[in-house]
């Protein structure tokens, strides 16, 4: 009988990468005659693509540029758009909701230094909003062809990787928000990871006579990023714990033994001969089992039944 810290862990497959894509959808008429190179990083303030050599640039927020801007406008895109302009270094600006004169002046400024007419006013297409820096996926327009209907232009993704997992959903248990996690990378190196967000996904099949399956998907974040330097895209191994159990009585599952009154015991050793004692199980992992109960003590021997 030991006294020890029990995890209850399970192993499972991960895939490195950079997240599912998002599409950008050109909003701007007009003929692309500039792209970006896939796996090229974009930063706040920054030209993806040009259209008519005018550009469309990065800037970083949570709410998607649905509509243009300008002198009057409210909202919390105007807030986004405001904060955006005074990160760049556009001063004299009140970053609320109000789309006033002074957040006109400052676009103008910001116009006449990408090359834009001044109009003080943002049209729709102008500007991307993401979370943050971007990463260029794959490229599905090119230069000399015409945009500005919605069409996609590229897929994007965030910049640091992350590890997809997907679980059955008996195994939900593991993937909670928060958890931390290890990953053992290609090379046999181990780096901490923490699950960012869990969700159900609907996973097609995978023939004709097939069905379709409900799966858990968790996306984990790697607490060191640097550690998957030149890695493009690779299976990993992720082990969760579920559960945790500090400085408990533990004794092989093996030596549990039914009680004909019910429940469960053990056999301690007790010089030339042996008693049974009742015992209450908890968390069972790695071939043993907590326990619990009047007259158990560390280092105690159970038998084990042949």
């Amino acid at each position: 009988m030991t006294r020890q810290t029990m995890l209850d862990t399970e192993q499972v497959l991960g895939d490195l990468g950079y997240g599912a894509p998002t599409t950008l959808a050109g909003r701007i008429g007009g003929v692309i005659t500039r792209m970006p190179l896939a796996a090229d990083v974009i930063s706040r303030g920054q030209v993806i693509y040009r259209v008519d050599n005018a550009p469309v640039v990065l800037m970083y927020g949570e709410i998607a540029a649905y509509r243009a801007l300008g002198p009057g406008a409210v909202g919390a895109d105007v807030r986004q758009l405001e904060g955006n302009l005074l990160a760049l270094g556009y001063a004299g600006i009140t970053v609320d909701d109000r789309y006033t004169a002074a957040t006109a002046t400052a676009v103008r400024t910001w116009q006449k230094n990408l090359g834009l007419p001044q109009t003080g006013q943002v049209e729709q297409g102008r500007v991307l909003f993401a979370p943050g820096a971007i990463r260029v996926d794959s490229l599905t327009a090119g230069v000399n062809q015409s945009t500005g209907e919605g069409e996609e232009v590229l897929k994007y993704t965030a910049t640091t990787h992350q590890v997809t997992v997907r679980l059955d959903v008996s195994k939900q248990r593991l993937a909670r928000r928060e958890v931390a996690v290890q990953i053992q990378l290609p090379d046999g190196k181990r780096v901490a990871g923490r699950v960012e967000r869990v969700s159900s996904i609907i996973q097609p099949a995978q023939s004709p006579e097939g069905t379709a399956q409900t799966k858990i998907e968790a996306v984990v974040s790697l607490s060191d990023p640097a550690a998957s330097a030149g890695i493009e895209a690779a299976v990993v191994n992720v082990v969760f714990t579920a559960a945790e159990r500090k400085d408990v009585l533990t004794v092989p599952v093996a030596a549990l033994v039914a009680l004909a009154e019910g429940g469960y015991g053990v056999e301690v050793v007790d010089g030339s001969a042996s008693h049974y004692v009742r015992v209450e199980t908890g968390l069972f992992a790695g071939g043993r089992v907590e326990v619990s109960g009047d007259g158990l003590a560390e280092g105690a021997i159970v038998v084990v039944p042949g």
